[in-house]
């Protein structure tokens, strides 16, 4: 079995993106590392990258170990940390994935608050495998099914459909959801990476829809329907005030749209380390207020 030090530097290269990188970075010469990845690839019987005078190319299973790698090498450091000094100040890099405005102004003032951590931020509606894909912490939307998630529960928040003035002023505003069907709907995308090609109803049904924008983050999504490009799909906490000006408007009210929970979840671990005790601890009221029933 290779060992857990093989796994960083495979961590590194990844980073890096080349050999040559990675043994700069490791103080290692660069035939040893070369070696050793070329040792690590028969011990796993599978090949890792595409080697090359001018790039690196990773193979599907380089892929799948480098995600798993950069977790494992980033917990192994996080807890060296943890044990040299004790002290549970927040430090090292903390990604985290999250979608809409709510956490903005608290990720500023996380960074501020502590000098030592390193914040990488994913914006996207997608439902991101935290394990995978090297995620501290998530804002997630909707069900948690993976059992090895830990996860807090924010909010049940609802979500409608709304326009801007403009919109339904050229194209008429829809009476029905069949209605639907004749109009420019702003969707996200599918579990199966395409657009969304439905839209949920009151009564636990579907509608189908079609649009010419597509998008994985909220904000757009809101950007293009005040902007008149169509009808989105949102939370009304976040749409809230662009109602209560008139800037958008709800269409199809008790009839589509549907009621999601909000969490905010981690990997489930024996040491959590201070960076997402932290933050999380942080996160949960700032996510609480945004997200609380009008």
């Amino acid at each position: 079995m290779p060992s857990s030090e093989r796994l960083s530097e495979f961590a590194a290269i990844v980073a890096a993106g080349s050999i040559s990188a990675a043994a700069r970075s490791l103080e290692l010469q660069r035939a040893t590392l070369s070696r050793r990845m070329s040792r690590l690839e028969e011990e796993l019987g599978v090949l890792l990258f595409h080697r090359s005078t001018t790039k690196l190319v990773l193979t599907d299973a380089g892929q799948e170990l480098g995600r798993r790698a950069r977790r494992i090498a980033q917990d192994s450091d996080d807890a060296w940390d943890a044990v040299r000094r004790m002290d549970n100040v927040p430090r090292g890099r903390l990604r985290v994935s999250t979608v809409g405005v709510a956490l903005d102004d608290l990720l500023v003032e996380f960074v501020a608050d502590f000098p030592e951590v390193s914040l990488e931020v994913i914006e996207t509606s997608r439902v991101v495998n935290l394990v995978a894909e090297g995620i501290d912490v998530a804002v997630r939307f909707g069900p948690i099914r993976d059992v090895n998630l830990v996860a807090r529960h924010i909010a049940d928040i609802k979500r409608v459909v709304v326009a801007a003035p403009q919109y339904l002023e050229q194209y008429g505003e829809p009476e029905s959801p069949e209605d639907l069907a004749a109009h420019h709907c702003i969707v996200g995308f599918a579990a199966d990476g395409g657009p969304a090609k439905s839209w949920p109803l009151l009564n636990g049904d579907r509608i189908p829809v079609a649009g010419r924008v597509a998008q994985n983050g909220v904000r757009l999504a809101r950007g293009a329907a005040l902007g008149g490009l169509g009808l989105a799909l949102l939370t009304k906490p976040f749409v809230r005030d662009d109602v209560s000006s008139g800037a958008l408007r709800v269409v199809l009210p008790g009839l589509v749209g549907d009621t999601v929970a909000v969490s905010i979840v981690f990997p489930e671990r024996d040491y959590l380390a201070p960076k997402v005790r932290e933050f999380v601890d942080r996160a949960v009221p700032v996510l609480k207020a945004a997200y609380a029933d009008e």
